[in-house]
């Protein structure tokens, strides 16, 4: 749970307390990941890539499904923002 929150408040930092749902609804989209957090805590994330018509609003696995490019500076900093907020560099 730490873990969660802890990336909850990284993307909050982001986009806005209004743009981070806390509290979605389980589901098994990534079943296998439940073994990875055995071995090393983390938190599994969601990033919303749909549009507000519908586009690419299909689940993964869906032959409908196109990814929204425009997403990607958002996963990238958020990846690299998890990663500044997790091991800060240290001043001398």
């Amino acid at each position: 749970m730490a873990e969660a929150s802890f990336a909850g408040d990284v993307a909050q930092s982001l986009v806005g307390v209004d743009n981070v749902v806390r509290d979605l609804e389980p589901s098994m989209g990534a079943e296998d990941f439940s073994f990875m957090l055995q071995v090393k805590p983390g938190a599994y994330m969601r990033i919303g890539q749909g549009v507000e018509n519908g586009v690419g609003s299909c689940f993964l696995h869906n032959s409908r499904y196109d990814f929204n490019d425009d997403i990607l500076p958002l996963g990238a900093a958020l990846h690299a923002s998890l990663a500044e907020h997790a091991m800060p560099l240290q001043t001398i």
